[in-house]
């Protein structure tokens, strides 16, 4: 049974692997490349149900009801964080213009009152563009890290979100294949029986 303290992702699919959702005050990381749908994600999960909050865009222009994040420190992108769901995109170029330690410090000990008062924060982080010891020091600040995965076979893409942490809880011991549609991102809810 799922549970209703849990914020609903936006997903059906992935609420369903995360028994109801993301539970508040977590820090979440979606990991992927820029063109596995993972703004798609953030955004959906960002758009359900109560009020948004706050939307910081660090990389480019930012969209309907964004804050334009870019030139921001970090101190003040802490103190623009309002509501209970919170999207940072992207994590990687805060990285970029502050640093690993200042990152993680953010994550961890900037944003705490905002988690301690119930909110959740969701980070986007791009892969490949990062050292190993900085993913892993943003693994490690992360309640629930998710990773979007792509394949090309052939003429098919084949894609997959992996739940790889998810503090206080079970990691789902399956992938999830996944669709972008024009809407945001679609999950199988079946599995394969072999």
């Amino acid at each position: 049974m799922a549970d209703t303290t849990r914020r609903s992702t936006g997903i059906a699919g992935l609420d369903l692997a995360l028994d109801g959702g993301f539970a508040p005050g977590t820090r979440i990381v979606i990991s992927g490349s820029p063109l596995s749908g993972l703004e798609l994600l953030a955004q959906q999960f960002w758009k359900e149900g109560e009020g948004a909050g706050s939307y910081l865009m660090l990389d480019t222009a930012p969209g309907e009801n964004m804050l334009d994040a870019r030139g921001m420190d970090p101190a003040a992108m802490a103190a623009a964080m309002e509501g209970k769901k919170i999207i940072v995109d992207s994590l990687s170029t805060l990285v970029a213009a502050w640093g690993i330690d200042t990152a993680a410090r953010f994550i961890l000990e900037d944003t705490r009152p905002v988690i301690e008062g119930g909110a959740n924060i969701v980070y986007l982080l791009y892969t490949g563009i990062h050292s190993p010891a900085e993913e892993a020091r943003i693994m490690r600040a992360a309640d629930i890290y998710i990773s979007l995965m792509q394949q090309v076979h052939g003429n098919e893409f084949e894609r997959v979100l992996a739940v790889e942490k998810f503090t206080g809880s079970d990691v789902p011991q399956r992938v999830i294949p996944y669709n972008i549609m024009a809407v945001g991102l679609e999950l199988s809810t079946t599995s394969r029986v072999v």
